[in-house]
C-alpha cells in the first residue's frame, strides 16, 4: 500500500500545528511526525482527498494562518528499506525489549520481541504502541482470550502471548500485513496467535477478556457497537490511535455502548483509554 506524506508548513506554528494535527487525524490521516520547520502527515494513497485537504486550507487562511504544503507518494516498497536504515530497538519499563532479527538480544529484559515489520505498522516505536505497550505490562493476561484488532506486525497480540493469553485472534485489512504478522508469529514461537484478514466484521460471536484497537479515531467509533458485542461483561478495552484532545468524546462513545472509562494514558500527546464492560 503506497503512503502519501504531506509537509505543512504554518506560522504561526502555536497553536495551529496542533490543531491541524486534530483536523487531519479526523480527515484519516495516521501518523505525524514534526520537526523544526515542518510537519509531516501520513495518509494511506487511496484514501487521500484532496477536497478535504482544500478544505482545511481555506479555513487556516480564513483565520489568517499562512499555510503552505508539499506532497511525497512513498511507495510500499520503500517502508522496510528505510525502516531497517533507522530502526533501533525499544525498551519498554525496563522489561520488555522489542528488536528486529539483527539486532542483538538484551538478557536484562524478562521478556523479548523479535519483529520484522516489513510495510506493517507497529515496532514500538510510535506513540501508541509503546504506550499500549506499558499499559499492557501492568496488566493480567494470564488465561485470558485476547482479540488484538489492526494488529499489524502483530507486536501487541505477541506480547499478550507472553504474557500467558491463553488465545489470541488479530485482524487486520491489509494482506500484507496479515502474512508480516504470521511471519513475526513463527518467529517468536507464538503457538496460539491467529490471524484473520478483514474488518472486524468477519468475526464470529465471541466473549473476549481483553481487546485491543491501536487504529484511529474514526474506525474506533464505527466498531464500537461491535466492540460491545464481542467483550464479556467485565472485560477491558484498550484503545489507542487518538489524541488526548479527544478522549472526552471517546470516553463518550465508550459510555454510550455500556463501557466505563477506568485509566487514561497519555504520551506526547497521544492517549489510550482503559475501559471495562459493564
Amino acid at each position: 500500500m503506497d503512503y502519501l506524506k504531506i509537509s505543512f508548513q504554518i506560522e504561526p506554528r502555536e497553536p495551529w500545528t496542533e490543531i491541524l494535527i486534530d483536523a487531519l487525524a479526523d480527515a484519516g490521516f495516521e501518523s505525524f511526525t514534526e520537526d523544526h520547520e515542518q510537519l509531516q502527515a501520513y495518509i494511506p494513497q487511496r484514501d487521500f482527498q484532496q477536497s478535504d485537504l482544500d478544505h482545511l486550507i481555506a479555513e487556516y487562511k480564513q483565520r489568517d494562518v499562512s499555510i503552505a504544503y508539499s506532497e511525497e507518494v512513498i511507495p510500499a516498497q520503500n517502508w522496510n528499506a528505510v525502516w531497517e536504515s533507522d530502526f533501533d530497538p525499544v525498551q519498554v519499563n525496563n522489561r520488555l525489549f522489542i528488536r528486529a532479527p539483527f539486532h542483538s538480544p538484551n538478557n536484562q529484559c524478562d521478556l523479548e520481541i523479535v519483529i520484522q515489520p516489513k510495510m506493517s505498522f507497529g515496532t514500538g516505536h510510535h506513540q501508541t504502541t509503546f504506550l499500549l505497550a506499558q499499559v499492557m505490562l501492568a496488566m493480567n493476561f494470564e488465561h485470558k482470550k485476547v482479540l488484538d484488532v489492526g494488529t499489524g506486525t502483530g507486536v501487541l497480540g505477541i506480547l499478550a502471548a507472553k504474557m500467558g493469553a491463553s488465545s489470541i485472534i488479530g485482524t487486520d485489512i491489509e494482506p500484507g500485513a496479515i502474512e508480516n504478522a504470521k511471519e513475526n508469529i513463527e518467529r517468536n514461537a507464538v503457538e496460539n496467535f491467529t490471524v484473520l484478514e478483514g474488518d472486524i466484521d468477519i468475526l464470529p460471536p465471541d466473549d473476549y477478556d481483553i481487546i485491543i484497537a491501536n487504529i484511529n479515531k474514526n474506525v474506533l467509533q464505527s466498531h464500537f457497537g461491535t466492540y460491545a458485542d464481542l467483550i464479556k461483561k467485565g472485560g477491558r478495552l484498550l484503545l489507542s490511535g487518538f489524541f488526548e484532545a479527544d478522549v472526552a468524546e471517546m470516553s463518550d462513545s465508550a459510555r454510550e455502548y455500556g463501557f466505563t472509562t477506568k485509566e487514561i494514558y497519555n504520551y506526547e500527546t497521544w492517549a489510550v483509554l482503559l475501559c471495562e464492560k459493564n
